[in-house]
């Protein structure tokens, strides 16, 4: 949407359908503050900028689709339902606390008045009004309406086979359809960017599948809560329609997408002991996808070491947060080669092997 609506002749290649993967189960939760975490400062700043600019986003989105993407600042509340989880609430507090972000302590009192629905047990929490929500089925909606209103183009069921490449550069992506001359190509294939074809494996970033499995449930009263809630083993994000999301599981099965009876059960077990009337709710989906993992838990986002061929990917468990400062990146990585406003900490060629010969450290070693 952003290139075409540059002036930029676009095609968006999809092998299947738009949200057929990650994006198209994901809770949607905008939450750098909640899903803060020691040692990933980098990763924090990342998606504080990106949250910062998602208001302004989802407005010109939704007024170049004409839809809405469900954007809701709701604000999120992390809670503790026994003593374990309190101690750890506690040291997530002052994690928080020490990098500025705005967060509020709450007593078990605080938290039942904020939130009836939640469990008698619970023992404290933590407010994070900063932290919002979006609907990602009607994001991907509004995003394709605005790519095509920009004048780009959808192919859906294009399997992308390899990315031509000569003299260095990157020429065309061949699909199991013909083949597609380009000035630049964006490799925005999640977990699956490694394994297309034409490329150096040593210039391809290491992008792994992790799978989460996720539940839909429904056909309680609407809101189940106010504000998206969250625990030590769980997340329960309730939607103006109705509808509550409960996720999800994170595990290294490479590209195993079953849905498991335990995976449901720990998921449904974990949100009832926060909030018991979902054991009232009724089953509407189960979901399983791949999320693309890096070995850091930062993206890769920019251009590598093939001139041409700009890399969206390893988004992990931030793609929609990230997406207004991906996109941004993006387009400025295809207009003036450089993935501002991320930079370095993205770039695919942090995870590029060490150049010997340029290396005096290197220089003269044996294997």
């Amino acid at each position: 949407w952003r290139a075409a609506e540059a002036g930029l002749s676009t095609v968006v290649l999809d092998r299947d359908r738009p949200g057929a993967g990650a994006s198209g189960v994901a809770a949607g939760m905008l939450a750098p503050v909640t899903e803060a975490s020691w040692g990933e400062e980098t990763l924090l700043e990342l998606n504080l900028e990106a949250a910062g600019r998602w208001p302004a986003f989802d407005a010109e989105l939704r007024a170049r689709a004409q839809a809405s993407a469900g954007y809701e600042p709701l604000g999120a509340l992390v809670v503790a339902v026994d003593r374990d989880d309190a101690e750890e609430l506690r040291r997530l507090h002052r994690l928080q606390r020490s990098l500025g972000l705005e967060v509020e302590w709450l007593t078990r009192g605080d938290c039942r008045r904020l939130e009836p629905g939640l469990a008698p047990g619970i023992t404290g929490g933590i407010r994070a009004p900063q932290d919002h929500q979006v609907e990602p089925r009607a994001l991907i909606r509004a995003l394709a309406g605005a790519l095509e209103g920009a004048g780009g183009k959808l192919a859906t069921g294009a399997d992308v086979v390899e990315v031509e490449v000569h003299g260095g550069r990157a020429t065309a992506v061949v699909t199991a359809r013909g083949r597609i001359e380009a000035g630049h190509v964006v490799v925005a294939a999640g977990c699956w960017s490694a394994a297309i074809g034409g490329l150096d494996p040593a210039d391809v970033p290491p992008v792994r599948p992790v799978k989460g499995q996720i539940l839909r449930l429904g056909g309680g009263r609407s809101p189940l809560a106010a504000h998206a809630i969250h625990t030590p083993r769980c997340y329960v994000v309730p939607r103006a329609s109705g509808e509550v999301v409960v996720g999800a599981t994170v595990e290294e099965r490479g590209f195993d997408t079953a849905v498991t009876a335990g995976g449901i059960h720990r998921l449904l077990e974990a949100a009832w002991e926060v909030l018991p009337e979902v054991g009232e709710l009724e089953l509407w989906e189960t979901s399983a996808r791949l999320r693309p993992g890096t070995p850091d838990n930062l993206p890769v986002v920019g251009v590598g070491a093939v001139e041409g061929l700009v890399w969206a990917t390893g988004h992990y468990r931030n793609g929609i947060l990230l997406a207004p400062l991906t996109a941004d990146a993006v387009l400025a990585a295809i207009t003036d080669g450089q993935a501002a406003p991320l930079g370095e900490a993205v770039a695919p060629s942090r995870f590029a092997a060490p150049d010997a010969s340029r290396d005096p450290e290197l220089a003269g070693r044996t294997p």
